[in-house]
């Protein structure tokens, strides 16, 4: 048991080190204090704080620290540890997975958290009823595609064997599956409280994490305190925080540089940044990390005319990238592909689509559009999103398409996405795909497979490859560490072909993260932008 957990966590620590390389924190040699209130801004509400179907960069964070799960990382790492599970055991085979839970966890209405709870969490995320965007993660349980499939309503593949042991058999082995295990869709519920919200769950959460929910009033703020109960005894540090809404980012860094707020969530906005950089009254108050990210257009394949593959090749060609990186004051590279430059499998040698719209005009012309066509943009509404899409609106009205750009809050714009004819095309901005875990299956099935291209799924291309989908499982399917190299080779080849053949999305760049954050706020910067959980509110806190 201890071999196969230190094999695995060996592999992610390797790979969260070569892929992030951390800068040294400042703070390193400060003693985390205790105690504290904070204050964070957004501009958008939050849409749900359901962990199964929570999945924007906003909520991500706030939803971890509700919610307990079997394993979990180790703050501002890629390390993965045991968390509700005291112990664990793998099969030789790599296809059986046993977890023994702590006992005495208890969810924040006083129940005992159990086994049955975990089974039932789990089968809720991947039950087609919930339209959460998880489903995919799960393909390799025994019986999570019937359940996708609306045959089952439980999975066999999951087993109660007491109260306090849960076990997992997999179809084949599966190298990400204690990484699946940590995010926030396999998030421990208790059914009573989702039965007793009657479809509001997200709004009323239970859970058995570090904090809990006190009050959302719905446009204005939410409010967090410390779960007393929290097995975690050393955690969290801060007593709790309120998350203010309607925020607009350049007046959440003017009242955090007067000290009213603790990190301004939606970031610096590129008209600021340049001057926050330079001003030593703003130093040590900027987090700017490398992160695991890619900010892309989907195009949606299954509306006209871009179900045509030769015209989604076309817009990609239309796209400046070097421009748009211009507008973001360059905190971003140019991206060629779906994978970001610092995941495992990222193929160096690929250019991607190059900038020829004399090229895209020819393109559209043999798909008889040599006049062009009109769509619709959807972005959010937050700087300097509206910015970039109007860029992206200029460089395609170039080679004859017109385009609407449509700019909503957050999760109208998720909304648009999850829905299957809604949304040709979306410029995902602030909301670009950063990974969960540092594996380059991450970037494929909640994204790019079939099962993800559902309602209020995150798959917004509703792009659906069968051959792809064999090869991503075989890949999965590849053991660690022995055919390491072989399985992110196989990796690199499905995203380039992906993008070559299909050209689902338009990769449009790769961007540093950014936060602001106040001077008394202690800790890591890796706790700031942590690669798991965005925000570690578990882990941060304030220098009393």
């Amino acid at each position: 048991m201890k071999k196969t957990f230190l094999r695995q966590a060996a592999f992610a620590a390797m790979l969260a080190t070569t892929a992030l390389a951390p800068a040294v924190s400042a703070h390193a040699a400060e003693t985390p204090a205790k105690g504290g209130n904070i204050v964070v801004t957004y501009k958008d509400d939050i849409a749900t704080l359901d962990p199964a179907i929570g999945y924007d960069w906003q909520n991500w964070s706030m939803i971890n620290a509700m919610f307990s799960r079997l394993v979990d990382y180790t703050p501002g790492t890629t390390e993965l540890k045991p968390s509700l599970a005291e112990s664990y055991e793998v099969s030789s085979d790599g296809k059986t997975y046993t977890f023994k839970l702590h006992k005495g966890v208890k969810f924040t209405n006083g129940r005992e958290l159990t086994a049955a709870d975990v089974k039932y969490s789990i089968e809720r995320a991947v039950n087609p009823k919930t339209q959460g965007p998880g489903a995919g993660f799960f393909h390799s349980i025994v019986g999570a595609d019937a359940m996708t499939a609306g045959k089952a309503e439980t999975m066999e593949g999951i087993v109660v064997v007491d109260d306090h042991t849960i076990q997992f058999n997999l179809v084949q082995p599966d190298a990400t599956f204690l990484n699946v295990l940590a995010l926030n869709f396999s998030s421990v519920v208790p059914k009573e409280a989702v039965e007793a919200a009657d479809g509001d769950f997200g709004k009323k959460p239970v859970g058995s994490g570090a904090f809990i929910l006190k009050d959302w009033t719905v446009g204005q703020s939410l409010t967090f305190e410390r779960n007393p109960d929290y097995f975690i005894k050393e955690r969290p540090l801060i007593d709790g925080y309120k998350v203010e809404i309607g925020q607009e980012p350049l007046v959440a860094l003017l009242r955090l540089q007067k000290g009213e707020v603790d990190i301004a969530g939606d970031g610096i906005p590129p008209a600021k940044f340049l001057e926050m950089k330079k001003s030593p009254e703003f130093a040590g108050m900027i987090v700017d990390r490398q992160q695991m990210q890619t900010g892309y257009v989907t195009l949606n394949t299954q509306v006209k005319p871009l179900d045509d593959a030769r015209v989604r090749q076309a817009v990609n060609m239309a796209i400046n990238k070097d421009r748009i990186v211009r507008i973001i004051n360059g905190r971003a590279e140019p991206a060629s592909q779906v994978l970001p430059p610092l995941m495992p499998g990222y193929d160096k040698d690929y250019k991607g689509y190059p900038f020829d719209q004399a090229g895209a005009k020819k393109l559209l012309a043999e798909a008889g559009l040599k006049d062009g066509f009109s769509t619709t943009l959807y972005t959010s509404n937050t700087d300097p999103q509206p910015r970039i899409a109007q860029a992206i609106q200029q460089d395609l009205a170039a080679i004859g398409v017109k385009v609407e750009i449509k700019a909503l809050a957050n999760p109208n714009v998720i909304a648009a996405g999850g829905t299957k004819g809604e949304a040709p095309m979306i410029w995902s901005g602030g909301m670009g795909w950063i990974a969960d875990f540092p594996d380059p299956s991450d970037f494929y099935g909640p994204i790019l497979a079939c099962a993800s291209a559902v309602p209020g799924g995150w798959n917004w291309s509703w792009y659906c490859n069968q051959e792809m989908e064999k090869r991503a499982q075989a890949a999965d399917a590849m053991p660690l560490p022995a055919k390491e190299k072989e399985r992110l080779e196989t990796w690199s080849k499905i995203f380039t072909e992906i993008q070559e053949k299909d050209a689902p999305w338009i990769p449009v760049f790769n961007e540093r993260r950014v936060v602001a954050k106040s001077k008394r706020m202690g800790g890591p910067d890796e706790i700031y932008i942590d690669p798991t959980r965005v925000i570690d509110y578990e882990a941060i806190y304030v220098n009393q």
